[in-house]
């Protein structure tokens, strides 16, 4: 059955294997979840299951979502996200999906929102090279610089990079690897960097280039 989990991101650490070298990981809480709703073929024209994770005070809930989660005989979750699946018989709605769901080893994709940096110059954006300091150059060394040609087409093209909004978007990894499981404590460690802040939620599923 295909695996999946949201997690929250707790930060960055390092492991040493058997030989001693170290391998940057980062540490995510993951689960537990419980199943809120699971979409079938015969209602629904697909297969999934919609995972909950993280406690909510009942005030914080609308009317809709208290009936939603009423319906499931489960606690609010703050966060709510469906995940299409090739089998889902062996989850009901109740269920709970817990950290022991991945093991050492297991290859996954982990989407998670991207550090925000709010507005931001091609230099930082896109990585674009500065004018030179001297020679008269004066305030504008970080500016974009020429936007185009004379008369053909005397206009921007689209696709233009230019200064604008930098962060905050949907960033998937792929085929990052499981390190270490604390199924005690809902810990998984995966080998690599993840998208996001410490304390950002990440949605976990088994790898599909693996």
């Amino acid at each position: 059955m295909k695996k999946c989990s949201i997690g929250k991101k707790i930060g960055m650490t390092q492991l040493f294997d058997e030989k001693g070298k170290i391998i940057p990981v980062t540490v995510v809480e993951v689960g537990p979840c419980v199943v809120v709703q699971k979409k079938t073929m015969e209602n629904d024209g697909y297969e999934a299951v919609q995972l909950g994770f993280g406690d909510i005070a009942v005030k914080k809930v609308n009317s809709p979502m208290k009936g939603h989660f009423a319906k499931a005989d489960v606690a609010p979750k703050k966060y709510l996200k469906e995940f299409r699946l090739d089998d889902i018989s062996t989850l009901d709605v109740g269920a709970v999906v817990k950290a022991d769901t991945f093991a050492v080893g297991d290859a996954v994709d982990v989407r998670g929102t991207s550090k925000g940096h709010g507005y931001a110059g091609t230099i930082k954006r896109y990585g674009q090279h500065s004018l030179k300091d001297t020679h008269g150059t004066g305030p504008v060394h970080r500016h974009a610089g020429s936007m185009g040609a004379c008369s053909d087409p005397s206009r921007v093209r689209k696709g233009k990079r230019l200064p604008g909004h930098y962060g905050c978007a949907g960033v998937t990894v792929q085929n990052l690897v499981v390190a270490k499981v604390d199924a005690e404590n809902n810990l998984i460690a995966f080998k690599g960097a993840l998208p996001g802040p410490k304390g950002g939620i990440v949605y976990i599923t088994d790898s599909v280039k693996a």
